[in-house]
């Protein structure tokens, strides 16, 4: 299963120690989830025409999610139910229809309030390949929603519970290694994990993506990308120090940038500890000279730098044309008193008027399940 899984025990008692809520369930979904009688349906709770997969299962229409994905027509909402196992394959959706994909649950661990993304997650999507010459990192990725070529947009709503996504190839040595990469499509994560070392979540051109409950490990620039993305209420795990947790991109008139609420940054269980020391890691680092990262009520642990922000590779200072800004963080690297002079320390006014999501967003997106975990 690879050293990212056993390092999950560890990762849990941390987090049940800062009273992480990462175990909640979908309230449209769950029925389907959970159910793991043996003598019905694997199906029994789920929407109509939900597909199944399973490697394992022989009641199942399908052994690999990419198999699933390429059966649907272009058309129409879908839904795939993913049993519990490994998944050692890339899954690339380019279909512009809705799709959403459910990974099994355990009845008897789902609702564990100690529990957490990558502790009762049964489905995990992995694969192994890291940029090689003549390669594009984006051919890289566990998982891609992307559009076919010739078409505009991607996928309008793409949504995924309760799976973990992995690229194994990756360690300190090895150079991008993407788990998951958008363009130009509306994405969605619930109570799920990523992981991988440099570049592991990107959110390209005209991507929209929003996770929520939801645990993400990396070392250098592990979020990035020139989109605009959303993550709510998710822990950011520190595997070693290079570069910045977050490489954004900005583009003059857009609404593009990296925007972290509710959320905590941890040294990884899993952490070099030649690098992941006490004021060593970076929040993150411009891609250009318009990149844009806001960190909204985070708690971060001690590994994180007294400067908050630095500047790109080979750069003397961050220029003042980029937008990094805090509010109101916590714990021992939540001191915001010796942070570059270039970062925006702002107040409740400008949290209300221009950081919330519906802001950022520019209005309430419909692609986002808001009534997962309530």
């Amino acid at each position: 299963m690879g050293p990212y899984l056993t390092h999950f025990a560890v990762l849990c008692a941390f987090l049940a120690s800062l009273s992480v809520e990462i175990h909640a369930l979908s309230p449209d979904y769950s029925a389907c989830q959970l159910h793991q009688n043996a003598e019905t349906s694997p199906l029994t709770g789920c929407p109509d025409g939900t597909l199944f997969v399973s490697p394992t299962d022989s009641r199942a229409g399908f052994k690999t999610v990419q198999a699933a994905v390429e059966s649907l027509p272009e058309t129409g909402d879908a839904i795939i139910l993913i049993g519990a196992g490994e998944y050692f394959e890339r899954v690339n959706v380019a279909r512009s229809a809705p799709l959403t994909l459910l990974g099994q649950l355990d009845p008897n661990t789902a609702r564990d309030p100690a529990g957490n993304a990558s502790q009762r997650n049964l489905v995990h999507i992995w694969s192994n390949l890291h940029l090689l010459s003549g390669m594009n990192d984006l051919e890289t990725a566990t998982l891609t929603v992307a559009p076919r070529s010739g078409q505009q947009f991607g996928n309008i709503d793409f949504k995924a519970y309760n799976i973990d996504f992995e690229n194994r190839a990756a360690n300190y040595a090895i150079s991008q290694a993407l788990a998951v990469a958008f363009v130009s499509a509306n994405v969605s994560f619930y109570g799920c994990s990523f992981a991988s070392y440099q570049d592991t979540w990107f959110t390209g051109p005209g991507a929209h993506s929003y996770a929520v409950g939801s645990i993400i490990y990396g070392q250098a620039d592990y979020l990035f990308g020139f989109g605009t993305a959303w993550f709510q209420n998710v822990i950011l795990a520190n595997r070693a120090c290079n570069g910045g947790i977050v490489a954004w991109r900005g583009t003059e008139g857009t609404r593009t940038g990296a925007f972290i609420a509710d959320s905590k940054i941890i040294r990884s269980p899993d952490a070099n500890t030649t690098t992941v020391t006490d004021g060593h890691c970076y929040l993150g680092r411009p891609w250009n000279p318009l990149a844009v990262t806001v960190y909204l009520r985070t708690y971060m642990d001690k590994s994180i730098h007294p400067n908050g922000f630095t500047h790109w590779s080979k750069a003397t200072s961050v220029p003042r044309t980029t937008y990094f800004a805090e509010y109101k963080s916590s714990g021992p690297g939540g001191d915001t008193s010796k942070r570059i002079p270039q970062e925006f320390i702002l107040t409740d006014a400008q949290v209300e008027k221009n950081f919330t999501l519906e802001s950022v967003f520019a209005g309430t997106p419909s692609w986002i399940d808001f009534k997962y975990g309530h």
